[in-house]
């Protein structure tokens, strides 16, 4: 063992000296001679290091002398590579490939010029090739590289058929498990991801990343129950895994569990430190519990550690908005729009904060750009009809058929639209579509009954709701 040890001082002392020799000679001073390996190992740690110039300069030395050795030619383009010369690089790995068949290295290398020039295809066929030849050792990152081409491309599919070699190779690959969830996140594709990652656990039922990438392709289709099933085992293999309790706490949270979101946050921060997402989703639980001290100590804190963290600025404006401070909540959710310009819920809060202070001009504004951002938002346009209705139920009308011919996609409009009609008093359309909307999704259509509790007073629509 000491031996060992003697051995790798004298190695680093050597290489050191060799540096030093070899920076004068830059310098104008006679080099003297150096053997190959030694001037290999020179090499190597300049490129390591990122001193790609004078990598270069010591291959052409290795080449002049050495000119038998390809590996300096090899090192050349290495070294070039790093300095941006890319196609000079790749002509000289071109020549090599020609003389050194079968070699792993020059094959990566290649393989890593393509990726640099943007060509993915090439470089996924060189990382075929190396791959066929390399160590053992290399496969993982060869087919983590190989998979990254293939995104860099929108080959997403492709990608996973690579992972999933790659998890056949080698089980323990926790990179290959987060980018095939990646991946699948890419496609929206949740239910191949959970059949994915539900075959590898039968395999590896010890995986606690597996199960936690399966909780987040639940989280990802809303099934929070099956979430916080497979976050539980996570958490039942390594309860020290930190990503698994913050993900935990949001399905929890979604899920009206405050208090178990709130437990689960808190074990977050133990394991990984202060976090301000964290913190912030503690301050809406405890919003949500109607403890709004606690609630706007953990706003603060977060704010704390993320100034900018829109979320937080929000919570502590719909608390002073719920404690009758809405005029002073306003400027703290306009706060959040500064921070987050784009978010369509934040628009929506504050349509309502200003319909509540009866500024319905800015409510109505707000509203719409809620919509135009994200025309899903089955709550924002049911709020922005309803206030409509309470001006003016015919101008309301109009302005949801207008919505309904450019936006097919939120599942409450037809509903909003028979309510409307029976308003304004035209019962036989009213109940022409509202049939139309039990035979699309019956259980959706009887919430007609929540947006108008009125309509449980007409016996018709009682009648066709039980048909």
């Amino acid at each position: 063992m000491f031996d060992d040890e003697d051995d790798d001082d004298f190695s680093d002392k050597s290489l050191n000296d060799d540096i030093e020799q070899f920076e004068a000679h830059l310098k104008g001073k006679s080099i003297g001679f150096i053997d190959s390996d030694r001037l290999e190992a020179l090499i190597d740690h300049y490129i390591i290091n990122g001193q790609y110039a004078k990598a270069r300069t010591a291959s052409e030395m290795g080449i002049y002398h050495f000119s038998y050795n390809n590996i300096f030619l090899l090192r050349k383009a290495q070294a070039m590579s790093g300095m941006g010369l890319l196609n000079d690089a790749l002509e000289i790995i071109s020549q090599l490939e020609k003389t050194e068949t079968g070699s792993a290295e020059i094959y990566l290398t290649k393989a890593a010029l393509f990726s640099q020039l943007r060509d993915a295809r090439n470089a996924i066929r060189y990382f075929r090739m190396a791959m066929e030849v390399c160590e053992p050792e290399d496969r993982d990152e060869i087919y983590m590289d190989m998979a990254m081409e293939h995104q860099n491309i929108n080959q997403f599919k492709e990608a996973v058929e690579v992972l999933k070699e790659a998890l056949k190779f080698n089980n323990q690959n926790e990179g290959a498990l987060y980018e095939i969830a990646y991946c699948y996140d890419q496609m929206g594709d949740y239910e191949q991801a959970i059949k994915c990652y539900s075959d590898f656990i039968d395999e590896n039922p010890y995986s606690f990343t597996a199960w936690y990438n399966l909780g987040n392709a639940y989280s990802k289709m809303e099934n929070y129950e099956k979430a916080i099933w497979a976050y539980d085992y996570s958490i039942l293999i390594n309860n020290e895994f930190g990503p698994a309790h913050f993900n935990l706490g949001n399905a929890y949270l979604s899920q009206e569990k405050y208090l178990k979101a709130i437990e689960h946050f808190h074990e977050c921060i133990r394991l990984d430190g202060d976090d301000a997402m964290a913190l912030c989703y503690i301050g809406e639980a405890h919003e949500q519990l109607n403890e709004f001290e606690l609630a706007k100590h953990f706003y603060r804190k977060s704010l704390e550690l993320a100034p900018m963290l829109a979320e937080a600025w929000l919570g502590l404006g719909i608390i002073d908005d719920l404690e009758g401070r809405t005029k002073e909540g306003i400027i703290l959710i306009q706060k959040a729009l500064e921070m987050d310009p784009l978010n369509a819920a934040i628009f929506h809060v504050l349509a309502g904060a200003y319909e509540k202070i009866d500024e319905k001009e800015l409510a109505i504004e707000h509203y719409e750009k809620s919509l135009e951002l994200d025309p899903t938002d089955e709550d924002c346009l049911s709020d922005y009809i309803t206030l409509l209705t309470d001006i003016s139920p015919i101008d309301a009308f109009r302005k949801l058929q207008l919505f309904n011919s450019e936006n097919d996609s939120n599942p409450i409009s037809k509903l909003l639209e028979v309510n409307l009609y029976w308003i304004l008093g035209q019962r036989d359309n009213a109940k022409r579509l509202f049939v139309d909307c039990l035979q699309e999704d019956d259980k959706k259509a009887k919430t007609i009954f929540e947006i108008n509790p009125d309509l449980l007073d007409d016996q018709d629509f009682l009648n066709l709701s039980h048909d």
